[in-house]
């Protein structure tokens, strides 16, 4: 009999703790969804940065086409005149045709590697724009007693959100 009751006032804390745990879990997070790219492309501070950085880095492309075409042409001529050259002239201009390859691939890793200069230039242009965004809707969070709010637009695991949740406009409007 005493273990029954035992028994019996365990079971009876468990379910307590359980109905408790539960009343606290119950509590309803508010949430919201943005998608950050529909507010940042609202945005013509956006549209004027990333209409730089195309230029630019459509200019670095350019340049280095360019010096991937004078390889191009040097490896040609090295090859037409190939038969016609001494051993140590051959081994030289291998070497010239190398380094410039060389020069040209450390080239592209300089401007357009993960810590290139297009890379530089995006931080300094972009970055103050989408860390205003960020504010907005941290405020606009705040504002509205959301307790969690989720990028939209980012490619990292929201399958689905009800459309009433969506507080992409509403950014759009604070944020200009």
């Amino acid at each position: 009999m005493k273990n029954n009751l035992l028994k019996n006032s365990k079971n009876g804390w468990i379910a307590l703790l359980l109905v408790i745990g539960l009343a606290f879990n119950t509590h309803a997070q508010k949430v919201a969804v943005v998608d950050i790219t529909t507010v940042l492309e609202s945005l013509d501070e956006y549209k004027k940065a990333q209409e730089d950085l195309d230029r630019v880095a459509a200019k670095w492309r350019q340049e280095i086409a360019q010096e991937y075409d004078r390889i191009k042409g040097m490896y040609n001529k090295y090859q037409a005149e190939q038969v016609l050259l001494s051993d140590e002239t051959r081994r030289q201009r291998e070497d010239e045709i190398t380094e410039k390859e060389k020069q040209v691939r450390d080239l592209q890793r300089v401007k357009f590697g993960p810590e290139g200069e297009l890379f530089q230039r995006r931080q300094e242009l972009v970055q103050p724009i989408q860390e205003k965004v960020y504010q907005v809707i941290e405020s606009y969070a705040s504002d509205k007693g959301l307790d969690l709010v989720l990028d939209r637009s980012s490619a990292a695991g929201l399958i689905f959100s009800k459309p009433d949740i969506d507080i992409t406009e509403d950014i759009v409007k604070r944020v200009k």
